[in-house]
């Protein structure tokens, strides 16, 4: 199963007949697999990666920091729903060091999302602190690597 999951996380695009083949399974066993996976929450969803930069569309991506207090009986779950339920957040983790939540949101300019983070993080009754950082560019992400020229193994361009 995790060799599975790891050649769709790679290419979400493969159909079961490719992955029978590369897995040399039956093609009704790796369907069954995905449907499993899919009812068990270990599939979520199927994305597109899409490099934004070389489109027309304008946006501005950014890290929210926040120093929260944990709720007595809920710890940080409460606060983590209340932030991840906004249209805004892409992406919220649970982090050690200075900070306790990270939110990942994208917004059409630097002050709508500074505009995010005052009236909406900002507000929640246990939030303590929070530290914005804009992302400048994007090199790679969830191992896609962002405007570079393919080589290969020896380092030689395409």
């Amino acid at each position: 199963m995790n060799e599975l999951l790891r050649l769709l996380e790679n290419d979400a695009r493969l159909s079961p007949e490719a992955l029978a083949l590369m897995l040399d399974k039956e093609v009704g066993d790796i369907k069954k697999m995905i449907e499993d996976a899919e009812s068990q929450g270990i599939i979520l969803g199927y994305q597109t990666k899409i490099d934004w930069d070389k489109t027309n569309r304008e946006y501005v991506s950014a890290m929210i920091e926040l120093k929260i207090t944990p709720q007595r009986d809920r710890g940080y779950e409460y606060i983590a729903q209340k932030i991840y339920n906004y249209p805004e957040v892409e992406s919220l983790y649970l982090m050690s060091g200075g900070f306790d939540l990270a939110v990942m949101i994208k917004g059409k300019t630097m002050r709508e999302v500074a505009f995010f983070v005052a009236e909406k993080l900002a507000t929640i009754e246990d939030v303590i602190a929070t530290s914005t950082h804009f992302v400048l560019r994007k090199y790679k992400d969830n191992n896609v690597i962002y405007g570079a020229v393919p080589v290969d193994e020896r380092g030689h361009e395409f």
